[in-house]
């Protein structure tokens, strides 16, 4: 059972790397222009990840249904549910694409300098055009790794960041296409969200024509005009609403202490941007497996063999687990060698330091209580769930660390989680506390879901 983890989790993690190079990319490019490029890059594409991020999550309901349906070998269910999954997918597009395009709603919450808002105005007007294609490529995605063929999305992937670069110094710097002659205006840091946008589009024509042209597909009927239906979407919805919700609030959780931290000054909000970059990367082997493991507890569920999902379970959270401990050791054996891959500035690398060693025991029970909610969302359960990120993430992690990092007093006996002597110290100390209580409450949940499934089987 480990060989069939790791066989559908290698490919994720690849995938989900390639998708975060397209960030790392951006910033790196934007930065060798100006401040105020780098600044509205990563403005800009807080605010886009955020949006996405939310309605992408409720498309990913269609991964646990599918999975069900193909463990079934219900395969013509398979394309009903896809089809209707793509109506929601146009539906959300809308709503996305608008948000991104009220520029005025978002400079107004950042309130940057001037030359920074024109230019993350002009970065989230060009990344709105490519909302549609990423949420309709989120619905291709959802369908093949349900169905255990995780490489797919791997590949498409690779090609988009392969573009990235080409494609970023063609619209930030300017020029004239070959043979066509169009004149391409340097558009700066904006440049990068034009991009984004037309990789998007890329990675769906792709995912498109591979559906249409590989015979692996013809089973589940996927071809053909389908109206949107609403009992059937209305099961996407039920799971996926709350699933995009526990997205959110993830996101949101780093997002608003990003926006916190960086009232106490550039270390402080360097520090803890560096060890979130370090954090979103780590997470990538706990979400990988969370991903894999989740694919075969549902497809063991359709196919009506609990004892099965269950093994698999165990098996993806004992991986899960000895991955994250791996990573602890090297966060605490090479912390100040990973801070200064980062920064070599002195200040920025005393403020990074003692972060990267909580993000340690952070990433401990952050990849656990991962595997409780992926395992969860297999069997369709996810507002409870939410629920608990809800208490745990934003009460704990983001309340509780607010208090103490703006409340304590600098020179008391808590001094230390003070924003103007620990910057985001407290934040970080609390993350932790709440990624341990979301496990506490989460496993409680699927032991309770295998304990009523053994009472039906011995009820029988």
């Amino acid at each position: 059972m480990r060989g069939e983890v790791l066989a559908l989790a290698w490919p994720v993690l690849i995938g989900q790397l390639a998708v975060m190079a397209n960030g790392v990319i951006d910033t790196v490019m934007a930065g060798h222009l100006s401040a105020d490029d780098v600044a509205a890059v990563g403005l800009g594409a807080s605010v886009s990840i955020t949006v996405y991020v939310g309605f992408m999550g409720v498309l990913l309901a269609l991964s646990p249904i599918v999975a069900q349906h193909y463990g079934a070998g219900r395969h013509a269910a398979i394309g009903e549910e896809f089809k209707q999954a793509l109506w929601l997918a146009l539906a959300l597009s809308v709503a996305g694409t608008a948000l991104l395009l009220w520029t005025d709603l978002w400079l107004s919450i950042a309130e940057p300098p001037a030359p920074v808002a024109e230019r993350a105005r002009l970065y989230l007007t060009a990344a709105a055009f490519g909302v549609p294609a990423s949420l309709l490529f989120r619905v291709f995605y959802a369908l093949n790794t349900a169905i255990s063929r995780p490489k797919v999305v791997m590949t498409i992937n690779l090609v988009g960041v392969a573009l990235k670069v080409p494609l970023n110094a063609l619209f930030m710097y300017g020029a004239t296409v070959p043979i066509t002659g169009w004149k391409v205006p340097a558009m700066g840091g904006p440049g990068c969200g034009v991009a984004t946008a037309i990789i998007a589009w890329v990675c769906l024509a792709l995912g498109l024509w591979l559906l249409a042209s590989d015979p692996v597909y013809r089973p589940f009927r996927l071809g053909g005009f389908a109206p949107p239906r609403w009992q059937r979407v209305k099961p996407l919805l039920a799971l996926g609403l709350p699933m995009g919700g526990s997205y959110i609030v993830e996101i949101t959780s780093f997002t608003f202490i990003a926006l916190l931290v960086a009232r106490f000054g550039a270390v402080p909000a360097a520090g803890h941007q560096i060890a979130s970059n370090a954090m979103a990367l780590f997470y990538m082997f706990a979400l990988a497996i969370a991903n894999a493991t989740s694919v075969l507890v549902g497809q063991s569920i359709g196919a009506r063999r609990p004892a099965r999902a269950r093994r698999y379970a165990h098996t993806g959270i004992r991986l899960a687990m000895v991955t994250a401990v791996v990573i602890v050791l090297a966060l605490w054996l090479a912390g100040p060698a990973i801070a200064r891959l980062y920064t070599s500035d002195p200040a920025v690398l005393a403020a990074t330091v003692p972060l990267l060693a909580l993000l340690g025991a952070y990433h401990l029970f952050d990849s656990l209580q991962t595997q409780f909610a992926f395992i969860l969302r297999a069997y369709k359960i996810a507002v409870l769930p939410m629920v608990i990120y809800v208490v745990s993430l934003w009460g704990i992690g983001l309340g509780l660390g607010t208090l103490l990092t703006y409340r304590t007093d600098p020179a008391g006996p808590l001094g230390a989680l003070n924003g103007v002597n620990g910057g985001a110290i407290a934040f970080w100390a609390c993350g932790i506390a709440s990624v341990m209580l979301a496990s506490a409450l989460l496993a409680p949940q699927l032991a309770r879901v295998w304990r009523d499934q053994r009472r039906m089987k011995f009820s029988r």
